[in-house]
């Protein structure tokens, strides 16, 4: 079943507002905390604040159970795609491939799971979902568990995936906040950027974490303009809890906290795990107990901690009888792989096929070639933390992945696909080209299935600490496709990659006629793979990013010091429209089995230019999120099979605005749509959609003139324009 739904942005609100209605609101919550918090002593206070301490508990957090008033020992557990070191439970997709679906049900549905699944497990707080890296730097290891470098489209995953998540009734985690970019010396390094980059790229997916209710936010490892994150008062204090009125707590990324009474004064709430990774350096705790009793840190402070750990608490329901007891080893997939087989499925992105070579059509003879195309010999879960490349590539490594309860890899789908079509199936499993001609001749067409990895900087992969090397396929892809190509003139390249690779090589070559990007399926990406294939689904999946044709037009790296981000408001997409650089394959950009037209593009609009000036509410000032204008565009299936479309909005700013990127994504709506039927695609474009941050009066405003409305299949394929103007 095709599980993608036309839902407009216009819902989102709406999806959000039902999901908080299943659980409490902040008021009622912070009036339980608030008569719970009277009933502790400080030391009950500072247990809830402390974690427990490094491989102490059940989980990858605990922090101690407080009886009297029926506080358990709260689990924190790994990971943004399900839940870590669980025996029976789904291996969602990444982020990123939840991003490349563009579809709201989708990603509704995945937190969703995701939440049922921890939930079921006993967790408490699953830390997820990611919105740091954002993804300024193509080679940064982490941006596979996020959705892309593109804040509206990341703000919108945040959204609906902690509106799943929190539904469920588990506490999410929006996490690294904030600057948190690459691997290299993160631990070490000082991020800093200016204040309009940080409202408009970085802090914006937080901010609808925040407007989601997102109970809790994970502060990230890096320092912030020489301040660590964790005891940082302008990025905790002012920004998030101020004008973001964020209501929930701040944990710390586990041995992120640095001092006593600076992460305590500086914004901090929840410290984890409690202690460092030798479980000896213990910052909390007793010595916070001792910052108190010496006048260094307030119980007033303490106080405001442990009343926004237990408001999330009771904002999410948690307080109910019958939750779950802590057990890791509960049976809770459900039919969850039916999400992962969908998201892996609709996530694809077909990037060319010349002669429409797919779909394939019970083709007589298919070869096979990669060790891309099986699983790992070893078994899927053979490397800690999916810490190796061997074998099909799901997910990247580190600790926001979970165990695979089952992989399917491409041979396993297609081997079972050849069966039923009586196909005869040639396979190489190895990267090596000694025996690619004679299993590759002959055939009808040869499918090559190439890798790029990346994952956390604990665990180092053949040479690449976190961050990736180099742009390049792994395990000489481009050689591997180019022996293939050679042997065979229907040549079918599939990339399984955390993010963009460099296609030049791949694409001069004559014999290769498609290029379907896979992305990251998890434990049924060969069957999805298939799906798109023989063509059971049109493939619906956009890029949620640029793939560049050389990595040197990508405007920066992993670098080895302090980072001043010196790109400021132009990454990816914004970079490459401003420096009037032709990408490969732009932002927003993938090809489907039909055709769709554009047309009957209107405009409603009362939105007027000035500052915004609504009182504070999570998210930031209420009126930021109000519609402002609707965009309507018509979409017609025009070809000969059903399909689905992702019509994207972006806006120009006016000439009055401060410089400001050519075109940035404000909308989006994907319909599917039967050949030949028609729909119509709406854009709600609220206030904030429409404004730039202004650094003097440190406020969100409207600018005067004429806002260009573009809409189109792309971010350079836009069909339709139309113009706001304000006055």
């Amino acid at each position: 079943m095709h599980l993608t739904t036309n839902i407009a942005l216009a819902t989102i609100g709406t999806l959000t507002a039902k999901v908080q209605a299943q659980t409490t609101d902040w008021t009622t919550a912070y009036s339980k905390a608030t008569a719970s918090l009277a009933q502790l002593s400080l030391q009950d206070k500072i247990n809830i604040v402390t974690g427990v301490g490094w491989n102490d508990g059940p989980c990858v957090g605990n922090t101690a159970a407080v009886p009297s008033i029926d506080y358990p020992e709260l689990c924190l557990q790994d990971s943004p795609l399900g839940v870590r070191y669980g025996t029976n439970v789904t291996a969602f997709t990444p982020g990123i491939q939840a991003a490349s679906t563009w579809d709201i049900a989708l990603i509704r549905q995945r937190g969703e799971y995701l939440g049922a699944e921890a939930k079921g497990c006993g967790v408490h707080v699953l830390l997820g979902p990611v919105a740091g890296p954002l993804g300024k730097n193509a080679q940064g290891g982490r941006g596979w568990e996020a959705f892309g470098p593109d804040p509206y489209l990341t703000g919108v995953a945040m959204e609906q995936t902690i509106a799943g998540m929190q539904g469920s009734g588990v506490q999410a985690t929006a996490k690294h906040y904030i600057l948190n970019e690459q691997e290299l010396n993160r631990d070490t390094m000082s991020s800093r950027t200016d204040d309009r980059t940080m409202h408009e790229l970085y802090l914006w997916p937080f901010a609808d974490a925040v407007r989601a209710g997102v109970a809790s936010v994970m502060c990230s490892y890096n320092q912030v303009n020489g301040t660590w994150a964790c005891e940082n008062d302008e990025t905790l204090n002012q920004l998030l809890k101020t004008e973001l009125g964020f209501k929930g707590y701040v944990m710390s990324d586990w041995d992120a906290q640095h001092t006593t009474v600076g992460a305590a004064v500086g914004g901090l709430d929840m410290t984890m795990p409690g202690s460092d990774f030798n479980g000896g350096t213990i910052l909390w705790g007793p010595q916070l107990l001792t910052a108190v009793d010496s006048g260094q840190v307030s119980e007033s402070r303490v106080d405001d901690m442990v009343t926004r750990i237990l408001a999330s608490w009771y904002y999410i329901g948690q307080d109910a009888p019958g939750y779950p007891v802590i057990n890791l080893a509960a049976a809770v997939q459900d039919d969850h792989k039916d999400n992962v087989r969908a998201v892996a499925r609709d996530g694809i992105v077909l990037l060319q096929n010349t002669g429409g070579i797919l779909p394939l059509i019970a083709p007589k003879k298919l070869a096979l070639v990669g060790s891309a195309a099986v699983v790992n010999p070893a078994g899927p879960n053979a490397c800690t933390d999916r810490g190796c490349d061997t074998g099909t590539l799901g997910m990247g490594w580190g600790s926001g992945t979970a165990n695979y309860p089952y992989l399917v890899a491409p041979y396993d789908a297609l081997k079972t696909q050849a069966a039923a079509d009586g196909t005869t199936l040639s396979l190489d499993s190895s990267d090596t080209t000694t025996n690619v001609t004679s299993t590759v001749s002959g055939a009808d067409a040869a499918i090559v299935v190439i890798t790029a990895d990346s994952g956390e900087g604990y665990i180092t992969v053949e040479g690449n600490a976190g961050d990736r090397n180099s742009l390049d396929p792994w395990h000489s892809g481009n050689a591997l496709v180019q022996a293939v190509a050679a042997a065979n003139n229907n040549t079918i390249v599939v990339v399984q990659s955390v993010g963009p690779v460099i296609l030049e090589t791949i694409l001069a070559l004559p014999g290769v006629k498609a290029v379907v990007w896979a992305g990251l399926g998890s434990q049924e990406s060969g069957n999805a793979l298939v799906d798109i294939l023989y063509g059971s689904t049109s493939p619906s999946g956009k890029l949620p990013y640029t793939i560049a044709k050389a990595a040197s037009d990508y405007p920066s790296t992993p670098v080895p010091g302090n980072d001043s981000y010196p790109e400021g408001l132009y990454i990816d997409y914004r970079h490459f429209d401003e420096s009037n650089i032709s990408p490969r394959y732009e932002y927003g950009f993938g090809l489907s089995y039909t055709s769709f037209t554009y047309s009957d593009i209107t405009v409603t609009s009362n939105a007027t230019s000035g500052p915004a000036t609504g009182t504070i509410a999570p998210g930031g000032r209420e009126d930021l999120f109000d519609t402002v204008a609707t965009v309507t565009v018509t979409i017609t299936n025009s070809g000969s099979v059903a399909g689905a479309e992702v019509a994207q909005l972006y806006v120009s700013l006016p000439n009055s605005a401060p410089a400001s990127p050519p075109r940035q994504l404000r909308g989006f709506d994907k319909l599917s749509l039967a050949a030949g039927a028609s729909g119509t695609a709406i854009f709600n474009l609220r206030q904030k959609d429409l404004s730039y941050w202004d650094v003097v009066s440190q406020n969100w405003i409207v600018p005067k003139g004429s806002f260009g409305i573009s809409v189109g299949a792309s971010s350079r394929d836009l069909r339709l324009n139309e113009t706001i103007t304000t006055s």
